[in-house]
């Protein structure tokens, strides 16, 4: 008698197991993926500390987002090293979309002129998703300063050299800089008063220990309106509605066509259907009555709504002309 055997039936449900597996695994892929995102919460770093412009814009951004994404979004400050410290954690992070930046321009544009070694590159380390937001700085003089104007400002600074102080937020901060392109503009010779932040200098601008700064105008316009400091100009693309008196420095004469503004951004590699989803959510909200109203409180006059190839050029391009500035004015590296 001849003995037949049945195919072992173990490699068989070997081989079924296997296929379950693999369909398994890809579907889960799927639920992971760029569709699905995003699925558990998102963290938006802040390279600054809490309570200040950066922080506040963020904060109503995230809210923003939440509402159109259904998702949590986080608010994570991580303030330090001229905003270095919070940009460099978002390069080196995983390109997934759950842990993006948000900041502002000279963290992204300016500190490149500064640093001879940055640990990362603005613009090969980050994928641009969206700007919120595009404006300037006013120029405040201290109330007892006998100038109503920025060329009598110019007129008396020029009398007096070396006379003047003027405070900032730092070396190499947007108030330094504005100053020292209107310095140069205008053949003035002031004193520069870094502090480490903008709130220590506007209270010593209102103490009368400096005579002038640029400063930030979420923050000032208020004691503008109050009669406690004098605006003479700001370094944005047009008049704000809170102050509609005070002039542009272009209108009177000194060109400044460098802006500040805020952004989010996404390390490199993040799928592109997620920095489009975040661009399209990011521009339904700034079309938001709520937050566009808000946004004007802030000050803002420019809501530009853009794709992420728009913001990133706007990056390149700042980059270009933050850079000649810093070189212009002959600021060193550190």
């Amino acid at each position: 008698m001849t003995t037949r055997f049945l195919p072992h039936p173990v490699p068989r449900l070997r081989t079924l197991a296997c296929g379950a597996l693999v369909a398994l695994a890809a579907t889960a892929g799927h639920a992971q993926g760029p569709d699905a995102w995003p699925d558990k919460p998102v963290t938006l770093v802040v390279p600054t500390a809490a309570a200040g412009g950066t922080d506040t814009i963020a904060r109503l951004i995230a809210d923003a987002l939440g509402k159109r994404l259904k998702q949590t979004f986080i608010v994570d400050n991580r303030p330090g090293a001229n905003g270095i410290l919070g940009t460099d954690l978002v390069a080196r992070g995983t390109p997934d979309g759950y842990r993006l930046l948000f900041t502002y321009a000279a963290a992204m544009v300016v500190n490149p002129s500064l640093y001879r070694k940055l640990p990362y590159d603005p613009v090969k380390d980050f994928a641009p998703v969206a700007q919120i937001g595009r404006g300037g700085n006013l120029l405040l003089v201290r109330n007892d300063l006998p100038v109503k104007t920025l060329k009598e400002f110019v007129a008396y600074a020029k009398a007096r050299p070396d006379k003047l102080s003027y405070c900032s937020w730092g070396n190499g901060s947007g108030g330094h800089l504005a100053m020292e392109s209107l310095k140069k503009q205008a053949g003035l010779v002031m004193t520069h008063v870094p502090y480490k932040g903008s709130g220590p200098c506007v209270q010593d601008l209102l103490g009368g220990q400096v005579d002038a700064a640029f400063a930030d105008m979420s923050s000032t316009v208020e004691i503008v309106r109050a009669g406690r400091l004098k605006a003479l100009a700001n370094s944005g693309p047009s008049r704000i509605p809170m102050l509609p008196d005070v002039p542009t420095m272009t209108e009177v004469g000194y060109p400044f066509t460098t802006y500040a503004w805020y952004g989010l951004l996404a390390p490199t590699k993040t799928p592109p259907a997620v920095v489009r989803k975040l661009n399209e959510a990011v521009n339904q909200a700034l079309k938001d009555p709520a937050v566009v109203q808000r946004l004007r409180e802030l000050n803002f006059t420019d809501l530009p709504q853009n794709t992420p190839e728009q913001f990133g050029e706007t990056i390149r391009k700042d980059l270009h002309d933050w850079g000649a500035l810093v070189k212009d004015i002959g600021l060193t590296p550190e």
